[in-house]
């Protein structure tokens, strides 16, 4: 299998996904929809940049038949990717995760895994350079929200762009401030290159035992901004929020739906007799929340990102120290003076 070509011919159709599988043809994920390479509806919804990317529509059916025939060589065409730890890790019947370049088609997050049909592996493709607050529509007052020592929450499903948020946060920090950003991550997405920061990347697997080990060390590593990737686990949590106490400004996402749901993930990680101190140091260390997901308007076919924020106002800490998550939608709905919004106003002052 020509593995850079498959992808190369899913970046050119703007797919965000491609998954491969033994025995299939690859399928794309376009503009949140999953098609099936060579199918009609994928070359109608695809027309336009299949004519534009200069690929021929009656090569499809002999594309779809040779990827389906030789998706048995996968792993072959993935080895060469892999670091050996990470393959032997796969070997041993484990998903893996890992990230790539091919110079000239992109860089791609790879999850690759064992299923009842074989081999399998889904990759992400992480766009080119990295974009700015305002190219990615980010709510106004995040820049604000990066300013103070504390913990910042991007959260939402998977696959609605928190990676791309969070990028875009330390990519504005990078360019305006004179700090060191230490970023904890599985896999590396983004690179980022030193500016006006000086910017270390770790990846756990590569560099570290894990999300818990990686922060305590970088603890110790003189930061002034630390980005952890996922809050995992009660001793990432416990040691994030350490940090944000101690005065270091720590990034992080969650896969939650929302500000009020973020704040209950993580005290819910803890057992009973710690949830009213966590929850105390919730709401001294937050400094906000950005839930995400991505839309289609009623008019157009591209996707959009919609962004309920809360911030961290004194009545917003107090509802957590109490334990009112319940009440905090309600906040965030008269909060607009402090640049809150709910999701619902979101989508409603979204451009159509």
């Amino acid at each position: 299998m020509d593995l850079e070509k498959v992808l190369q011919d899913a970046v050119a159709r703007g797919a965000s996904d491609i998954h491969l599988c033994s025995g299939q043809a690859p399928w794309f994920r376009v503009q949140g929809d999953i098609f099936a390479f060579g199918s009609e509806t994928f070359q109608s919804s695809t027309r336009d940049r299949q004519c534009s990317s200069g690929l021929e529509k009656q090569q499809e059916t002999a594309h779809r038949t040779h990827y389906a025939d030789s998706s048995c060589c996968l792993m072959q065409a993935l080895t060469s990717h892999m670091e050996s730890n990470v393959y032997a890790h796969f070997l041993k019947g484990h998903e893996v995760d890992f990230s790539f370049t091919f110079p000239g088609v992109g860089r791609f997050r790879a999850n690759v895994f064992k299923s009842l049909k074989g081999n399998g592996a889904v990759f992400r493709h992480i766009q080119e350079g990295i974009p700015t607050l305002a190219e990615i529509n980010a709510p106004k007052v995040l820049p604000d929200l990066l300013k103070s020592a504390g913990i910042f929450l991007v959260t939402g499903p998977t696959g609605s762009g928190k990676s791309t948020t969070l990028a875009a946060a330390l990519h504005h920090l990078n360019q305006t401030t004179r700090q060191h950003i230490i970023t904890l991550e599985d896999p590396i997405e983004f690179i980022h290159s030193s500016q006006q920061c000086l910017v270390t990347q770790r990846e756990v697997g590569q560099h570290s035992k894990s999300f818990s080990y990686a922060l305590r060390a970088a603890l110790r590593e003189d930061p002034d901004v630390i980005l952890v990737g996922e809050l995992r686990d009660s001793e990432t949590i416990r040691l994030a929020l350490t940090a944000a106490e101690t005065g270091h400004l720590v990034l992080a996402s969650l896969h939650t739906r929302s500000a009020a749901a973020s704040v209950d993930r993580i005290v819910d990680v803890f057992e009973g007799a710690e949830k009213a101190m966590v929850r105390t140091q919730v709401s001294e260390a937050l400094l906000g929340v950005v839930s995400q997901t991505l839309h289609r308007p009623s008019q157009g076919n591209m996707q959009q990102a919609a962004f309920e924020v809360m911030v961290a106002t004194p009545a917003i800490r107090h509802l957590i120290r109490e334990g009112k998550t319940s009440h905090i939608h309600n906040a965030i709905q008269t909060g607009a003076a402090y640049g809150m919004q709910t999701m619902a106003q979101a989508m409603q002052s979204a451009p159509a």
